[in-house]
């Protein structure tokens, strides 16, 4: 990890960091999650050593932290539909779902503030805030708002194959495998696919 974020707890009473997960499937929401610590907080956080970004994880291990956040940590959990994604594009939806989920928070966290974003876009918010591209792999907060929007989105995706089995969205979550190709072929586009999206 890269990112010194006890540095900010010099200035700030509170680092919120803000990543997303789905931006790349071919069905489903994007999911995104505003991850608040203050200084007791983060020192929390050092404690989990497998805390790293999402995609580096296994399920299990994901999954693990999730659980072990769920009750410990402050935090904020937006998605945007197939359906908002393809009337904004995927990048404003997902920044304005960013914006939702950090506005969750009180008047009092959000003034003692630093707000630390996955990326290279910054937010339309009246914070200090500070955009880090691969955040997820230099600042713990920003890998555990990764894991919270991962978890959060493939818990949604093992829903959606109940719905349509056909797509067998528990295996690739919707993101474009040849076997998620393969089926859109075969079986047209669920109601839960993106339009907007190029398929072949």
């Amino acid at each position: 990890m890269e990112c010194n974020e006890l540095n900010f707890f010099a200035k700030y009473k509170y680092i919120i960091g803000i990543d997303e997960a789905g931006r790349g499937p071919l069905a489903g929401p994007v999911f995104v999650c505003a991850f608040c610590c203050d200084y007791e907080d983060y020192k929390n956080l050092l404690s989990y050593k497998e805390l790293t970004d999402s995609k580096k994880l296994n399920e299990k291990k994901r999954e693990k932290l999730y659980s072990g956040f769920k009750h410990q940590f402050k935090y904020s959990i937006k998605s945007a539909s197939n359906i908002e994604i393809d009337k904004l594009n995927i990048l404003k939806a997902t920044l304005k779902k960013m914006e939702e989920a950090l506005n969750s928070f009180n008047e009092e966290i959000l003034s003692n503030s630093i707000v630390l974003v996955d990326g290279n876009k910054p937010l339309n918010i009246p914070y200090p805030q500070k955009t880090i591209v691969k955040g997820d792999l230099k600042c713990k907060v920003i890998a555990a708002a990764s894991i919270m929007a991962k978890v959060s989105r493939d818990l949604f995706m093992l829903e959606m194959d109940k719905i349509y089995p056909q797509y067998n969205f528990k295996k690739h979550k919707g993101y474009p495998t040849k076997e998620h190709k393969e089926l859109i072929k075969k079986f047209g586009l669920s109601p839960i696919h993106r339009k907007s999206f190029k398929y072949f």
